[in-house]
């Protein structure tokens, strides 16, 4: 059982103070003089991670972005060049047809997740470690990721002992999880404490499958393109909502439009966008109709094949905030 801490006592300087400090200490007690790894995904979870990691361990840190061809557009020269200008260094990994080929003919939503999981963890990172020599793995999980992975709403990609899995048996390295006892507000707080940019503590969550989690149906090359596609658009246009989290999905079946007056069998999009503290519970955004027609005229016209765009209008529970 994770002892939580919240956001508000996070509020408290000297509360603050002793967790990041304590944290810094426990990486660098557990690590030794060593060497540990960690993934930079540019999600505020990872980015904590790797600036609380840089502290304790400086150059025995060794940063890496596993480019899955799963991410926004540009989104590793982007991250990285953030961290660099920081001083911390982070080498770009291009690991995309492992991930494409780990994902083939599969739409199950598990299947994705464990598929996922197994790149990144054995296939890819696992010859990283080996490479490296690094014993240890800091990773960004937080105390959400562990609660929804236990209950059965969804298994996260970055839980293992709380289900029983081994890392050190599955895939030959330990993980360290400084963030377990924190949800996602409170992440924001210890990021901010940490001199992360307001473009990271602020970002809005990213799931650990990345867009693989947003295309229903087969994960392929070119379906991938049209959720970044959609992803850039929707961006774009609520950037300004307010919103704790938006996002574009494609859907698996295709549905009947028209273009020039002839019939369109083509693709739909759905867009959430989500009110929420702390990604437990959520709210639809009641965004205003003008952005949603906008939203959905551009979608429909930049995007080609594109025919419908759908907004989701459940709220968490039932629903979840990732469609799958």
């Amino acid at each position: 059982m994770v002892d939580e801490i919240t956001a508000k006592q996070l509020a408290d300087g000297k509360i603050m103070n002793k967790f990041v400090r304590g944290q810094t200490k426990d990486i660098s007690d557990i690590v030794g003089d060593g060497l540990a790894i960690n993934a930079l995904s540019g999600g505020v979870d990872s980015s904590a991670v790797t600036m609380l990691g840089y502290r304790a361990l400086g150059k025995r840190l060794l940063t890496y972005f596993v480019d899955n061809g799963l991410m926004r557009e540009g989104e590793p020269e982007y991250i990285v060049s953030i961290f660099q200008e920081m001083g911390v260094p982070v080498k770009i990994v291009d690991a995309q047809e492992k991930f494409f080929a780990a994902l083939k003919g599969i739409t199950d939503p598990e299947e994705k997740r464990e598929a996922v999981r197994t790149a990144f963890y054995k296939n890819v990172f696992g010859q990283l470690v080996k490479d490296s020599g690094a014993k240890y793995l800091l990773q960004g999980t937080i105390l959400t990721d562990v609660d929804e992975t236990v209950a059965g709403i969804k298994r996260q990609h970055n839980i293992f002992e709380q289900i029983g899995i081994d890392p050190q048996k599955a895939f030959g390295y330990k993980i360290i999880e400084p963030l377990v006892q924190l949800r996602k507000d409170g992440v924001r707080k210890v990021a901010q404490e940490l001199g992360l940019p307001e473009s990271i503590y602020n970002r809005m969550p990213f799931p650990g499958p990345a867009l693989a989690a947003r295309v229903i149906g087969d994960v392929t090359s070119e379906r991938i393109k049209t959720v970044k596609q959609a992803t850039a658009i929707t961006e774009q246009e609520l950037a300004s909502s307010g919103a704790f989290q938006y996002m574009a999905i494609l859907h698996q079946d295709r549905v009947t439009g028209m273009r020039d007056g002839k019939r369109d069998f083509g693709l739909q999009i759905e867009i959430r966008c989500w009110d929420s503290v702390d990604a437990r519970t959520a709210a639809p955004t009641r965004l205003p109709y003008e952005t949603l027609d906008k939203l959905a005229k551009r979608i429909t016209k930049e995007i080609h094949g594109v025919v419908s765009v759908t907004y989701n209008i459940g709220s968490k529970p039932p629903s979840t905030m990732e469609a799958i």
